[in-house]
């Protein structure tokens, strides 16, 4: 039963770590995002483009790429964009 928990520990020893990386990585990209995007003479309509294109690609990934075919990783990157592109647009001139 010791090796069980071990093995569980470190675990979520693991998905914290990358949790912490995901994080970290969104924060980054987002604010790379949103710098660049206030240069655009339409950040909001580039915004819009560049959402759009993200979401395609998402939807498109075949099978094959989907981390053990397992549909919640698609849905988790559907939902993060949509966080990524309030945070994205909230701090764009209207």
């Amino acid at each position: 039963m010791t090796d069980t928990t071990e093995e569980i520990n470190q675990l979520k020893r693991e998905v914290a770590e990358l949790s912490g990386l995901a994080l970290a990585t969104g924060v980054i990209l987002t604010q790379l995002l949103q710098a660049n995007l206030k240069r655009e003479l339409n950040p909001w309509n580039s915004a819009t483009k560049l959402m759009a294109e993200a979401r395609t690609a998402i939807e498109g990934f075949p099978a094959e790429t989907d981390g053990e075919r397992d549909p919640a990783m698609k849905q988790r990157a559907l939902e993060a964009l949509k966080q990524y592109e309030t945070q994205i647009r909230s701090v764009l001139p209207t």
